[in-house]
């Protein structure tokens, strides 16, 4: 089993979580999955927001897709997901959005993923995000991302 490592990271306002999204959005390629977990208000769609923009490299209007599950967007390197399973009963309803298929081969933005029960995928990063004081803590955990640990250092 991979040693996993964990990163705790108190975000005291908007553009912490901002500076955030920019430093996972360059250590993350096709194939990589984001587990977003919080209660509503957490900031997790802020942090798939700035995820996907720091992708584009552009400003995007870049909607919540809690009422359409799946928003997807096209970056230089392939498919970017974001879905918000906050709607989902069961989790075989992951299949019929493609969500399984799309982890293989898209970089996958997930809020709400213990939605997906069984088709968690192992390697995802997982991003816990709690409201703290007047901001947010993020505890980010992942396994054989060097680079990633050594950006979330500094």
């Amino acid at each position: 089993m991979p040693e996993l490592t964990e990163h705790s990271l108190f975000l005291p306002f908007e553009e912490a979580t901002d500076a955030l999204g920019r430093v996972l959005a360059s250590h993350l390629r096709p194939g990589d999955t984001v587990l977003l977990t919080g209660p509503i208000g957490a900031g997790k769609s802020q942090l798939c927001r700035a995820v996907i923009r720091a992708r584009l490299g552009r400003e995007e209007d870049v909607p919540s897709p809690t009422f359409t599950l799946v928003q997807t967007y096209e970056d230089a390197e392939g498919d970017i997901w974001h879905a918000d399973l906050y709607r989902l009963s069961h989790p075989d309803e992951v299949l019929e959005l493609g969500l399984d298929e799309a982890f293989a081969t898209a970089i996958c933005l997930v809020e709400w993923p213990e939605r997906l029960g069984p088709y968690q995928p192992d390697e995802a990063i997982r991003v816990a995000l709690s409201p703290e004081g007047e901001g947010r803590r993020a505890v980010i955990g992942f396994a054989n991302r060097p680079a990633l640990a050594e950006a979330l250092d500094d």
